[in-house]
């Protein structure tokens, strides 16, 4: 499959050690852990599956980020209760989530205004994309409340306050995210993030037809 060949290893062996996973967990009757690394390897191909169709085409190094995460958060914090074991797993994730969702929400603008960086100020395609981060985590805590009620999980942990502490975590990675596209537009560098942007765009010429370096 085109789909496995274009990927680098480590998005390869995550995928390798959840079917694993899932194929030992269904032989010791385990189903809620089968369960859960088949669901793992589900969401993670979403972004392979549905994004191409919008003619989109991904970083190999953002594909296996996203894959990465999606197999920490569902597989190693809920199999492996890496969230009961480390307190600071949940707030890394979601801070390392943001930061993330931060930047897709930059691109997704910058999409829009077709790479035209003088289309509109830096500030307000940074603002946008905050906003595009923040709603994002606002969604995983609703999904993190659906698992809890519907699989029985515990994502939520302590309720209320797990919540809030996640949303504040989320709104930070998400500024760092949107201070990461206002500075690009700037032509200021931000580290391996400006090396990522600048792969996206090349990647997707079409869509920033009026893309210009400076």
């Amino acid at each position: 499959m085109n789909i496995m060949k274009e990927q680098n290893r480590i998005t390869l062996i995550i995928w390798a050690s959840l079917l694993v996973g899932a194929i030992l967990a269904g032989i010791a009757g385990r189903w809620q852990t089968a369960f859960v690394a088949l669901a793992t390897i589900a969401v993670s191909l979403v972004p392979l599956l549905v994004v191409p169709r919008f003619g989109i085409r991904l970083p190999r190094g953002m594909i296996a980020a996203s894959t990465f995460f999606i197999f920490a958060t569902l597989f190693l914090g809920e199999v492996f209760d890496f969230y009961g074991r480390y307190w600071w797993w949940d707030i890394a994730l979601h801070g390392i989530s943001a930061l993330g969702f931060g930047i897709i929400g930059f691109l997704f603008v910058f999409i829009l205004f077709k790479g035209d960086r003088y289309a509109a100020p830096a500030w307000a395609l940074g603002l946008i994309a905050f906003c595009v981060a923040v709603t994002i985590g606002v969604l995983w805590e609703i999904f993190e409340f659906a698992m809890d009620q519907i699989l029985d999980l515990n994502m939520q942990k302590s309720g209320l306050l797990d919540t809030m502490g996640d949303l504040i975590v989320d709104v930070t990675g998400a500024a760092i995210g949107g201070l990461a596209g206002f500075f690009y537009l700037k032509g200021q560098s931000v580290g391996g993030l400006s090396g990522l942007i600048d792969e996206f765009i090349h990647l997707n010429r079409d869509w920033f037809k009026r893309f210009r370096n400076k």
